[in-house]
């Protein structure tokens, strides 16, 4: 596997760090399964951190947007940060920006998170 996470939780809101590639096999099928676990479990604040993505593949691109729309229905939300520019290209040459809450650091997406709480 070229892919690593690392979890761990701040202020309530559960970070994933990803190192590597997101890609067709078990990379975004590990991915997949840890978002699905933590939303099943309870935690419903998630956010992705992609500083260290090097590479992903529409199959990977499917399971962000397949994650967002998981966590939504749970009653979750899920926002992604420091996504690095071949990340943010991809998004917006397939008009997929405005499917994903996107902040530059991890302070502003858990305070994004906070405010969305608060309504």
């Amino acid at each position: 596997m070229q892919l690593t996470i690392n979890a761990r939780e701040t202020q309530g809101v559960v970070i994933l760090e990803l190192n590597g590639r997101i890609q067709l096999g078990e990379e975004v099928d590990s991915v997949r399964k840890m978002i699905h676990d933590l939303v099943d479990q309870g935690h419903k604040q998630v956010s992705l951190n992609l500083a260290q993505v090097t590479r992903i593949d529409s199959t990977g691109i499917g399971m962000l947007v397949e994650a967002v729309i998981y966590t939504v229905k749970q009653g979750g939300q899920l926002t992604l940060f420091r996504v690095p520019r071949l990340v943010h290209n991809i998004l917006l040459t397939h008009r997929l920006l405005q499917a994903f809450d996107i902040y530059a650091s991890e302070e502003e997406a858990i305070a994004a998170l906070f405010s969305r709480r608060a309504h």
